[in-house]
């Protein structure tokens, strides 16, 4: 079997096995529905909501604020992340407050997110930024640190400014680590798009989960999860692919390095 194939056929089969475990401890073992809902009625409220268009605008609200959030925090990240790993003047002013920043519970500070930005979207794109954020700052420093000293010694050799290096030398060594805090970020968004819409909204899947819980309606709460999980698992791919398919120096070396 290829590695595409394995690649696509076990997690098919992961899923087969946990739906059929689902389908017994409902059937089975008699779960009520209040606790665990039917496979059958969260796919039945999955096709009601989104062939109906219920679901829709809630979906493309999450979908909305948590791209622009995460395309938010991400830039920031990788334009402080450079300058961190640029200037030891930045590090020593800056870095120990981004790390506290960090440390701070981000729905200890949703409230006063609101208070500053308002009930509209500024406050979840605020809060979504600061979810995605450090990841990609933290790999980003990584990332630029870790360039090839040798490289490094031929760019002074040859005068280099110090703008080439960064662009030329730097920077795509470090892409493999900036990928990486992207694609953990994806997942973080998205908890700061849930959390945004529980703390103060009428609209997205977060909200349908939080209305959905005062209904004991499991079955939509199930739904709202699986689309969560979709935006999640395709966002992750999509930076995977982005990532194979710019980063193409890191393929080809791996494959040069086998082939010895």
């Amino acid at each position: 079997m290829s590695n595409k194939l394995k690649a696509i056929g076990y997690p098919i089969v992961t899923a087969l096995v946990l739906i059929a475990i689902w389908i017994c401890a409902v059937d089975v073992f008699k779960v009520p529905d209040y606790l665990i809902p039917a496979p059958r009625a969260v796919l039945g409220t999955l096709y009601t909501g989104y062939i109906e268009g219920k679901y829709w605008p809630d979906f493309f609200f999450t979908l909305r604020n948590t791209v622009v959030g995460y395309a938010s925090g991400a830039c920031l990240a990788l334009v402080l992340g450079a300058f961190v790993a640029e200037s030891k003047t930045f590090e020593r002013f800056f870095f120990p407050y981004i790390v506290a920043l960090q440390a701070t519970p981000k729905v200890a500070i949703a409230p006063l997110i609101l208070v500053w930005f308002g009930y509209g979207m500024a406050s979840k794109v605020v809060l979504i930024a600061l979810m995605t954020f450090f990841p990609v700052f933290i790999n980003t420093i990584t990332g630029l640190r870790q360039t090839n000293a040798a490289m490094l010694d031929l760019m002074q050799v040859c005068s280099a400014s110090r703008l080439h290096v960064f662009l030329n030398v730097k920077l795509p060594s470090a892409a493999g680590h900036i990928f990486a805090g992207l694609q953990i970020s994806v997942v973080l968004s998205l908890i700061g798009a849930v959390v945004s819409e529980f703390v103060s909204s009428s609209k997205g899947l977060g909200y349908l989960i939080q209305s959905a819980s005062v209904n004991m309606d499991v079955a939509t709460m199930f739904a709202c999860l699986f689309s969560l999980i979709a935006i999640g698992v395709t966002g992750t791919q999509l930076m995977s692919v982005l990532h194979r398919r710019l980063v193409f120096w890191e393929r080809n070396s791996s494959q040069t390095l086998s082939t010895h």
